[in-house]
């Protein structure tokens, strides 16, 4: 890197929607300009923690996990992964009523995570969890390990092949629940000391990557392809199709709304311990 450059330090998850909207600034296609770009593919959970210390100046974070960084990063009005009618799921070995989580053991993939935040919202203290790694839990509910599990990335679309049943869908719920606003589960945050202008511009580029991949899809996804555990290609489509869309390119008012009132709901019952006002840049 020469001394000119401003290494930008990037943090995203190992699944495909991720990988797809990273594509062009992993694989060169767009120019950066004075800033340099390097990746870190790590699952969400582990950048929810990494935000929590600044680590990255730029990171694929839960929006559950932001209500505690709005110190040290913004949201970049670009890079949303919204559940619209549809999000992550409780499965378990047997088809069942919601009441019939209350007082079971729940794997879930972090306590920071989006996910975990609605199922609280939607069962309060009435279950017990466990928290594994997002790639284990279907495994893990097919053993009979635990009663259920909450999952999030592709097993959306792969849990039957285990023979799993589902007990909700908390995107479907979140929808119903709040009169047609799509459920906010991801977003990509910008270090703040990187200064107004950095911030801006680094989120410009990341909107151009976005925008790269939807207009350059068939290449994307063979990129993303890569990320995903038990795709194919026509379910990865499907699966980029879900969380890459027009909420990526930029969270719209509807988004917008839709984070503030997930925020707003988790410091109402108890759960984020301060009102978070999200601020977004770009």
């Amino acid at each position: 890197m020469s001394d000119s450059k401003i290494r930008i330090n990037i943090g995203h998850s190992p699944d495909p929607d991720d990988a797809f909207m990273f594509h062009a600034l992993a694989n060169d296609k767009i120019p950066t300009g004075r800033y340099e770009f390097t990746h870190t593919l790590q699952d969400i959970e582990t950048l929810n923690h990494r935000a929590l210390r600044g680590e990255l100046e730029l990171t694929a974070v839960s929006l559950h996990g932001y209500a505690y960084i709005t110190d040290q990063y913004a949201l970049c009005a670009c890079g949303a992964s919204m559940g619209d009618n549809y999000g992550p799921m409780v499965v378990a070995r047997q088809a069942g009523p919601i009441e019939s989580l209350h007082g079971k053991t729940i794997a879930v993939p972090g306590t920071l995570t989006t996910a975990f935040l609605a199922l609280k919202l939607l069962l309060g203290d009435r279950f017990k969890y466990e928290v594994h790694p997002f790639d284990e839990i279907l495994n893990l509910v097919e053993a009979g390990k635990v009663d259920a599990g909450l999952i999030i990335h592709e097993g959306q679309l792969t849990y039957s092949n285990q023979g799993l049943k589902l007990i909700v869908d908390l995107g479907r719920w979140w929808y119903d629940e709040t009169g047609g606003l799509p459920l906010p589960l991801g977003g990509n945050a910008i270090r703040r000391d990187l200064g107004p202008q950095a911030m801006l511009e680094v989120t410009a580029l990341l909107k151009q990557s976005i925008q790269y991949g939807l207009a350059h899809r068939e290449a994307a996804l063979q990129h993303a392809m890569k990320y995903g555990r038990d795709l194919d290609h026509a379910k990865t489509d499907r699966f980029v199709g879900m969380y890459v869309n027009d909420w990526t390119v930029d969270f719209g008012p509807r988004g917008r709304e839709a984070v503030r009132l997930l925020l707003r709901r988790g410091y109402e019952s108890g759960i984020i311990p301060r009102l978070v006002v999200p601020e977004f840049i770009g």
